[in-house]
C-alpha cells in the first residue's frame, strides 16, 4: 500500500538524525530548475507570490539563494524529518522503530511543490513552495500544468500490481494526480469530530489524524486496505455508516 502525504510549510532542520540512510529525489533535476526561477526573484515578489509576510519573504529569498544543486548530508535532510507541521506531529517520525525504516520507505509518498514526489528518506534542502502557488513559468500556467503528467506517472510506476492507494493528502496536493494514469485503486481516509450534535470536519484535528493514521500503518506494517479499518488512534474509531467502498471515515 502507498500513502500519499501532503507536506508542511514548516519545517525541522535543528533535531539529531535518529538515522543517516538517505536517498535522491526522483526529480531533483526539476526541483534544481523550479529553484533557479524562485532565484531569480526579490523578496518583495517572493511575498507577493506566495502571500506572505515580508519577513518570510525575505527568508524564503535566503533559502532560494542558498540551495544547492547537488545537495549533500550539510545542506538537506530527509523529507519525514524535516517537515514539522501537525500531519507530522502526528507521525512522530523521530520515534519509529530503525526496523520499520524499510517500511515507511517503500509505503509512503509525500507530493510537493517544489520536488513533485517524495520518499521519506529523500533528501531535501529548506524551501516553501505550495502546490497552489500561482507560478506560470516557460509554457506552463501553474505548478499543477508542471507536475501533473510527470508525478502521476512516476507514482503509477513505483506501484505493485493493484497495489492500493490511499490518499492522505489535502485537496490541494491530490489535484497533482491524474487517477486516470493509475492503475491501482485509489481511497480516503476523513476524520470527523463529534460536536453539537452532529459529525464535523475540523482541519486542525483532521491534519493531526492524517499522520496518525500513517504511524498506525507505519506501527503495524499494515499493507491491506481494509486493515486500516482498525485504526484506533488517538479515541477514532471506524464509522461504517459514514463510510463508502473507496472512502473510510473515522470519528470521535
Amino acid at each position: 500500500m502507498k500513502i500519499l502525504l501532503s507536506p508542511a510549510k514548516s519545517l525541522n532542520f535543528k533535531s539529531a538524525l535518529p538515522t543517516e540512510i538517505h536517498s535522491e529525489p526522483c526529480f531533483l533535476k526539476e526541483a534544481n530548475l523550479l529553484n533557479s526561477i524562485l532565484k531569480s526573484k526579490t523578496p518583495a515578489e517572493i511575498s507577493e507570490l506566495m502571500h506572505i509576510s515580508s519577513s518570510l519573504g525575505e527568508l524564503n529569498y535566503d533559502r532560494f539563494q542558498e540551495w544547492s544543486t547537488e545537495p549533500s548530508k550539510g545542506d538537506a535532510r530527509q523529507a519525514i524529518y524535516a517537515f514539522s507541521g501537525d500531519v507530522y506531529k502526528g507521525i512522530d517520525s523521530y520515534t519509529i522503530e530503525k526496523d520499520k525504516i524499510d517500511f515507511l520507505q517503500n509505503n509512503i509518498r509525500i507530493l510537493s511543490g517544489h520536488y513533485g514526489l517524495l520518499k521519506p528518506l529523500d533528501l531535501i534542502q529548506p524551501h516553501r513552495l505550495e502546490m497552489g502557488t500561482k507560478m506560470s513559468f516557460k509554457s506552463y500556467k501553474n505548478l499543477y500544468e508542471f507536475w501533473k503528467k510527470q508525478v502521476s506517472l512516476e507514482l503509477n510506476e513505483q506501484l505493485s500490481e493493484n497495489e492500493p492507494v490511499l490518499n492522505l493528502a489535502s485537496n490541494e496536493y491530490f489535484k497533482v494526480i491524474d487517477s486516470k494514469v493509475i492503475d491501482s485503486p485509489i481511497y480516503s481516509a476523513n476524520f470527523k469530530q463529534y460536536r453539537d450534535g452532529h459529525f464535523k470536519t475540523i482541519a486542525i484535528y483532521s491534519k493531526k489524524a492524517r499522520g496518525l493514521m500513517t504511524r498506525f500503518v507505519v506501527d503495524n506494517h499494515i499493507d491491506i486496505i481494509d486493515e486500516i479499518k482498525l485504526f484506533d488512534y488517538d479515541g477514532y474509531v471506524f464509522h461504517e455508516e459514514l463510510s463508502n467502498e473507496k472512502d473510510f471515515v473515522f470519528t470521535r
